[in-house]
């Protein structure tokens, strides 16, 4: 089940898996009913009933009964992507967001920015353009070596 549950493509982000972000947080037999506990990227994601509802159906079509309970706590991070999800963002060329703490941001700076690596040549000669992108979840950069917009995966 859990295979079958963690396949379901991320709406919002179709390059990687709702596995692959680490959102299927457990699954369990019930009886005859399959629960799967889900913990959102953000407690107000647009795409979270959708993806509650693509992982039931998934299962479902497997010829299981499922349930899928949203679980907000503890809140969901990016420590949790997988190192494979990282690799498909990055392939697409969106930045995956470094490990927290360790920002390369200059902490004696109020306002200081992460250095951010292009996903393109891995330069971190990279500046933010806007601190929102098309989601919430990222924020869009450019790169001053190859010149090439990217969007940067925040760290939650």
């Amino acid at each position: 089940m859990r295979r079958i549950a963690e396949a379901v493509p991320d709406p919002e982000l179709v390059v990687v898996t709702v596995g692959d972000l680490g959102i299927v947080r457990d699954i369990r037999l019930a009886g005859e009913t399959v629960e799967i506990d889900v913990t959102p990227t953000y407690s107000a994601c647009p795409a979270t009933l959708a993806i509650e509802l693509e992982i039931e159906t998934a299962v479902n079509r497997s010829g299981h009964r499922a349930q899928v309970r949203r679980v907000l706590s503890p809140a969901w991070t990016t420590d949790w992507i997988t190192a494979d999800g990282r690799a498909k963002l990055k392939a697409h060329g969106i930045a995956p967001p470094l490990p927290r703490g360790n920002t390369g941001a200059d902490s004696s700076r109020y306002f200081s920015q992460p250095a951010i690596p292009c996903p393109r040549c891995d330069s971190t000669d990279t500046k933010q353009l806007s601190a929102f992108g098309a989601t919430a979840c990222k924020a869009q950069y450019q790169c001053a070596s190859c010149h090439e917009p990217f969007d940067y995966f925040k760290c939650l």
